[in-house]
């Protein structure tokens, strides 16, 4: 059995890869970092988008490990154009993985940029924790179980903590309740 676990950072001022934490925010990491010490943790990966980074910095100061930047977790773009009802186009892109919004990326490439990060975190890095944002993660989540959708994302919180495990290759996830 492998497992690792999956974050959502935690509350942000705004959607800018670097847009800061909210006061709140930062206090959320230190009471991340906590929680998260109870765990046995080998590795921290991270999307690069600074409010992912600042979530798991009081973690990385608190273990003296290193944060590696991961491209491939940073959040998905759903659209280049700023959107009013985004939130259809969202639901739309769990009913369809392959919609694209103008500019945007499609739901199935995002799922699958995700997917390799933790295939390789959970075969080369057992007790990883993975920083990421609220859609990437809900998708992911979504490839693993389908009960998991549109209206499951929408009640994630900032932070957020799933422990994802392996076991003879099939995967499963459960939440872990921060507070």
């Amino acid at each position: 059995m492998s497992t690792i676990y999956l974050v959502r950072h935690c509350e942000t001022t705004g959607q800018a890869p670097e847009a800061p934490l909210t006061p709140r925010g930062e206090e959320q990491a230190q009471r991340l970092c906590t929680q998260l010490l109870k765990l046995t943790i080998t590795h921290l990966l991270s999307s690069p988008y600074r409010r992912a980074l600042d979530s798991i910095q009081p973690l990385a100061t608190a273990l003296k490990l290193p944060v590696v930047q991961e491209e491939d977790l940073k959040e998905r773009r759903l659209s280049a154009v700023p959107l009013d009802d985004w939130q259809d186009y969202l639901r739309r892109t769990f009913i369809d993985p392959d919609y694209t919004c103008p500019g945007g990326e499609s739901s199935r490439i995002a799922t699958e940029r995700i997917t390799r990060v933790v295939e390789e975190a959970l075969q080369q890095h057992d007790g990883a924790i993975l920083v990421t944002h609220g859609n990437l993660l809900s998708l992911y989540l979504h490839s693993i179980d389908q009960t998991f959708g549109f209206e499951e994302s929408l009640q994630l919180k900032n932070p957020d903590l799933f422990k994802v495990t392996q076991v003879d290759n099939v995967m499963s996830f459960q939440p872990i309740d921060l507070y």
